[in-house]
């Protein structure tokens, strides 16, 4: 948001952005026309999930604070997403990934297996998206499809290869019901990504979700777990000794990876999510963090310092960090009008 716009109206650029998300969730299943990332396979921060899922956050953020009058606007759009959300094309990445054989996880591959239930085990990456979109439409739209039997199924069959169906039905309450006793299990740290990967960013949309859940259910969920992830991530430190947010714990050591880079992408990603929880210690460390990757342009315009990838066993990595557009959010979230403002003029100068 601009600092010239007020909570109580849209800009056409605003109206424009929303217009473009209703426009993706009419295109035809598995038509993912303009939602192509750099990288393959769904591995990164370009996949289909997350672009579904934050279209989704955003059309909940425009109804409830700049048009609460009008849910037969966004409610369609909200399903179409979650249709999509849905598509076997989202989530069939898992298969693969819960099989391990990264370097956060080689070492146990001898015990992992593949997996197709996509929300089951691991994959907050996934699965806390799903939980959460479902309880947000709930409680936006006083509307409870999703707590149906069966109303969130991942389902899976080819005429080619792998025999029957593969089929696992959830609905809003059983998928959250899954995804805190996961939360519980792991003593509140979090619930892993890729095996062994418990990254700090991914566990922000589950608490999303209990929120959502208690509000629409009268329980108190989400207390209960940020009260004790604060605890536990006191042991460890949430930021490293350079004072950005640390990005991921190994599950099997307790081994925590800091923002080494730093990377833009893992202060301002995680920034914007805890500010819905933890919002003076956000703001607390805001201004230094993103002062170390702010670059100045001409006329008063900010681009955002990326760090460079290393190898990784012999590989370029390639794939989307989205390190502008979080760096972006974050400062919109912060209301931080200055910053903002730098970013869009580098953005519609340049992109």
């Amino acid at each position: 948001m601009t600092a010239s716009a007020t909570l109580d109206t849209l800009t056409d650029r605003q109206a424009g952005h929303l217009r473009h998300f209703a426009n993706l969730s009419r295109q035809p299943p598995n038509d993912w026309s303009m939602m192509q990332g750099r990288g393959t396979g769904q591995d990164d921060f370009g996949g289909y999930r997350f672009q579904l899922s934050y279209m989704a956050y955003a059309m909940a953020l425009a109804h409830r604070h700049r048009l609460p009058a009008a849910p037969g606007v966004f409610k369609p759009v909200f399903e179409r997403l979650m249709e999509k959300m849905l598509l076997p094309e989202v989530w069939m990445y898992w298969a693969r990934v819960s099989q391990g054989g990264s370097v956060f996880n080689m070492h146990l591959s001898d015990r992992l297996r593949e997996e197709w239930d996509p929300v089951g085990r691991d994959n907050i990456m996934y699965s806390a998206y799903v939980q959460s979109m479902a309880l947000l439409y709930n409680y936006l739209f006083e509307d409870d499809r999703y707590a149906a039997p069966g109303a969130l199924t991942f389902k899976y069959w080819s005429f080619f290869w792998g025999g029957k169906e593969r089929r696992f039905e959830y609905d809003q309450n059983s998928l959250n019901e899954t995804v805190y006793w996961q939360m519980v299990e792991s003593g509140y740290l979090g619930v892993a990504c890729e095996p062994n990967c418990v990254f700090q960013i991914c566990n922000q949309p589950a608490i999303l979700g209990f929120r959502m859940h208690d509000l629409v259910n009268g329980r108190s969920v989400a207390a209960e777990v940020t009260d004790a992830y604060q605890k536990a991530w006191s042991q460890f430190g949430r930021l490293g000794a350079n004072g950005h947010y640390n990005m991921m714990m190994a599950q099997d050591t307790h081994a925590v990876r800091d923002n080494a880079g730093p990377a833009p992408w893992a202060d301002a990603w995680c920034g914007t999510l805890m500010n819905m929880w933890n919002r003076d210690f956000v703001r607390s460390h805001y201004p230094a963090q993103i002062r170390d990757w702010l670059v100045e342009g001409r006329d008063g315009a900010l681009s955002v310092r990326s760090a460079d990838r290393p190898l990784i066993m012999g590989q370029k990595v390639i794939n989307d960090d989205s390190d502008f557009g979080w760096a972006a959010t974050w400062a919109s979230e912060m209301g931080d009008h200055a910053t903002l403002a730098g970013l869009e003029l580098h953005a519609d100068r340049y992109m």
